[in-house]
């Protein structure tokens, strides 16, 4: 098992070190878990819906371009749309 220690802030916020980041696949604005148990604390990748649901509906004839490839189309998606309808 390896040490690894952060620092907490006065807001009570902690950076992730970037060997747990690396490890854990953890980008920008990912969203992690924490468990308590004992005393102690694990900490994991928490998958969005998007993540779990993906493929859910699979048509046979269409190859599943993997999740980071479904990821990367939903989010130009969304900014296509943003920018085009603005942001009100």
């Amino acid at each position: 098992m390896i040490e690894l220690r952060s620092k907490v802030t006065r807001k009570g916020q902690v950076t992730v070190p970037a060997d747990v980041r690396k490890a854990l696949g953890l980008q920008r604005g990912d969203r992690v878990s924490f468990f308590l148990k004992d005393g102690e604390v694990r900490l994991k990748r928490a998958d969005s819906v998007a993540d779990r649901t993906a493929g859910a509906l699979r048509n046979p004839e269409v190859p599943f371009p993997g999740l980071k490839a479904e990821r990367e189309a939903f989010e130009r998606g969304v900014a296509e749309e943003v920018a085009r309808e603005g942001l009100d």
